[in-house]
């Protein structure tokens, strides 16, 4: 193995190092144990997220509604506590259902109206956005039991549970990856979707199942992130799927689908996460925080694609 092909392969995690090593020696509160253990609840949601996100990249497809979908989450169950009196794991199992649903309606349109990822999830985006506000009109919901905030501010030893939520849906995600069927029908579908119906694979029954599960991600993401706030807010998941899609990109899963790894995608939600912490620590502005977080997207995206096109040269030479 060259030079070139161990950068190629380990280079997100060298670029994590690198990051750490920069903000330890530019904040001295970086390395605090306390500030390491809210860097990992922080991306907790994120990396939850990011399960989902990566399934539909690898199908070559894309979900713009995640952060609706968090929000409406994180409404609908805020309601249904507050103003319904409903038990809050009741609440919960209802918004994720929902949340499922949404994902499912995605996967449908896109497999039998064909068309395309970007606007279906983008509509869906909009639509979402709209009926939370109707919801909640715009107010913040308060007044959840105790016991519903230990999900999202409790611990396990040292451990945040939400972070202990976020491994358990990652190991899922490699899991399906790595040990089923259908995980290898989303490199098959991803990588030639023509290919795979010609060999048998019902593409249609893997696009409603990849959405289905990033609305399902999405929607633990939400119950998560309501329980760690302890508010329904119906700004809770604005621009989330901006900071999901970057992770994930990062984590080297292409965007032209058919490839990626779990594995490379929890280096890519850390690299985000270490990047918002130490960007805060130094006091560098929310705006300035926005044109870095684009301009790593950008580069990885360029990055994704230049190898693509690497390797159609080699096919065709």
């Amino acid at each position: 193995m060259n030079f070139i092909t161990v950068l190629k392969k380990f280079g997100i995690f060298v670029v994590l190092v690198v990051l750490i090593i920069f903000f330890s020696v530019t904040s001295k509160a970086f390395l605090n144990p306390s500030n390491l253990f809210n860097v990992a609840r922080q991306v907790s949601m994120l990396g939850i997220a990011a399960v989902g996100m990566a399934f539909v990249l690898l199908l070559g497809g894309i979900d713009l509604s995640i952060g609706s979908q968090i929000t409406l989450v994180n409404i609908v169950t805020a309601w249904l506590m507050v103003n319904a009196h409903m038990n809050p794991i009741l609440a919960s199992l209802i918004s994720i259902v929902m949340s499922v649903l949404i994902g499912f309606f995605n996967g449908w349109i896109i497999a039998n109206i064909k068309m395309p990822p970007l606007i279906v999830t983008m509509a869906t985006m909009t639509i979402i956005e709209g009926v939370a506000y109707i919801i909640c009109k715009g107010i913040p919901i308060f007044g959840f039991p105790k016991y519903f905030t230990k999900l999202g501010q409790g611990y396990v030893g040292p451990i945040p549970i939400p972070v202990i939520v976020m491994i358990i849906i990652l190991a899922i995600g490699s899991y399906i990856l790595n040990k089923t069927y259908f995980g290898r029908y989303f490199y098959a579908v991803g990588g030639n979707e023509e290919a795979s119906k010609l060999s048998g694979i019902n593409v249609k029954r893997v696009k409603y199942l990849v959405y289905s599960l990033s609305g399902l991600f999405a929607g633990i993401a939400g119950i998560v992130m309501l329980s760690r706030t302890n508010s329904g807010q119906v700004l809770a998941g604005k621009g989330f799927e901006f900071d999901v899609l970057t992770a994930v990109v990062l984590g080297g899963v292409s965007v032209n689908g058919g490839s990626g790894k779990i594995y490379n995608v929890i280096a890519g939600v850390l690299i985000i996460g270490v990047l918002s912490n130490g960007l805060v620590l130094l006091d560098v502005s929310q705006y300035v925080q926005m044109v870095t977080k684009g301009i790593v997207l950008l580069l990885a995206v360029g990055f994704d694609c230049m190898q693509k096109n690497g390797k159609m040269k080699a096919v065709t030479a």
